[in-house]
């Protein structure tokens, strides 16, 4: 049986769709979220695989810019809605996507992929490699507290709706994206994913809520967030869970912390998106009663290996030689020699003896900082060439903050 790959037209779009919700079990969308998807997919970089009148796969893209280490925002692909349907998997159709997917990225110049990833065993053999984490946490308030930093008091705290001040956060957020890799710059009409509220997104709790923190009339941090109400025998045993907390310093960022932490009636909060060195938890007084869990969340995709290496500075400066193996995208494949510093960096390719030979997936983990070349090399998957060389380049490559990815797309 042979499948067709076809750009999407906006007639299929509506087949085009539910073949990919099908894929993900076939529960309906809420008209506010198929709308909002509407709204922001774009369909020439959509890609549907035919089997007759048949969809039965997809993948599409989104032209965003990701922050790299040094603040830059890179121009990268973000891939989204991936299916095959189960009546045709092992058939090829995912290999096919990706090639043609990826294809297309390095015709438009862009030097990154980026996926969020159902399943992360699927992405490694396309090049992707797990580059940013988050922190989960499920706290109870009932027995930890927090130390709070001078200036906090000065901060001042009210409700609002979240719609009345969208605007305001979205230009807070604005600010805080360039300050960690991984973050995504958001254009007009990506600040109303923050915004939808479906009642199948809020864990049994309340429509969203908002609290912003203010300073001389200036909203200087928000919480967003539901209140799940619970009840047993010795009284009120509700959760705030958090969907984003977002501040501009330490006092707003505390001031929105203890707030969570003291919502009448709750004893737990629950987060589930946060940076690893996210600061509440220097402020708690028992870390072991957070419920910490890590998990993976932005997979990279170094389409152009120069390009991307170049689009980043480093931490410590570096002079090294990659063997670099990249079998889905041989472009790739070959020596490169990375020099740079905190200022700026170039790369091209040589003919010298390389110092460090690894493949294209974990020189991608390693891009943005989070994961370090150190690790992989004592993990087997990085081979020093020259002593020392891993050494200098996890020092490099590394990031003073850990690297984020707010929200998935």
């Amino acid at each position: 049986m042979r499948t067709e790959l076809k750009v999407l037209r906006p007639a299929d779009r509506d087949t085009w769709y539910s073949g990919l919700l099908l894929a993900f079990g076939g529960t309906p969308e809420s008209p506010e979220e198929r709308e909002l998807w509407d709204t922001l997919t774009e369909n020439d970089r959509c890609i549907g695989a035919w089997d007759g009148d048949l969809c039965v796969g997809t993948t599409g893209a989104f032209s965003f810019h990701v922050t790299v280490p040094g603040g830059a925002r890179v121009p990268a692909a973000g891939v989204t809605m991936v299916s095959v349907a189960a009546t045709h998997r092992r058939r090829g159709i995912l290999t096919s996507m990706m090639r043609r997917q990826l294809d297309d990225v390095r015709a438009l110049g862009e030097p990154l992929a980026i996926l969020t990833a159902s399943e992360p065993a699927i992405y490694g053999r396309f090049g992707y490699g797990g580059a940013t984490r988050q922190l989960s946490a499920e706290i109870d308030t009932s027995r930890v507290t927090l130390t709070i930093p001078a200036g906090t008091d000065d901060v001042r705290l009210r409700f609002a709706a979240p719609q009345d001040v969208a605007e305001q956060c979205e230009a807070l957020y604005a600010r805080t994206s360039g300050s960690r890799p991984g973050m995504i710059v958001r254009t007009p009409g990506w600040e109303r994913l923050a915004l939808l509220d479906p009642p199948s997104e809020r864990e049994g709790g309340s429509p969203l809520q908002c609290v912003v923190a203010e300073r001389d009339g200036d909203i200087v941090g928000y919480t967003r967030f539901h209140i799940k109400p619970a009840w047993d025998a010795a009284g009120p045993r509700g959760a705030v869970v958090v969907k984003h907390v977002d501040a501009l310093d330490p006092a707003a960022h505390a001031a929105l912390w203890r707030f969570l932490f003291g919502v009448d009636l709750t004893s737990t909060v629950r987060v589930r998106n946060r940076p690893l060195d996210d600061p509440w938890q220097y402020l708690v007084s028992d870390i072991r009663r957070c419920g910490l869990q890590v998990r993976d969340v932005l997979h990279v995709r170094l389409v152009d290996v120069g390009a991307a290496l170049e689009a980043r500075t480093y931490q410590a400066p570096v002079d090294v030689v990659f063997d670099v193996v990249d079998d889905f995208c041989p472009w790739n494949t070959g020596t490169w020699r990375l020099t740079g510093d905190a200022k700026g960096a170039s790369c091209g390719r040589v003919d010298e003896p390389a110092d460090l030979a690894l493949s294209v997936k974990e020189l991608a983990a390693a891009y943005l900082g989070g994961t370090p070349l150190s690790g992989l090399a004592a993990a087997g998957l990085v081979r020093e060439l020259r002593q020392g060389a891993v050494a200098e380049a996890s020092l490099a490559f590394g990031s003073d903050v850990a690297p984020w990815l707010p929200h998935g797309f």
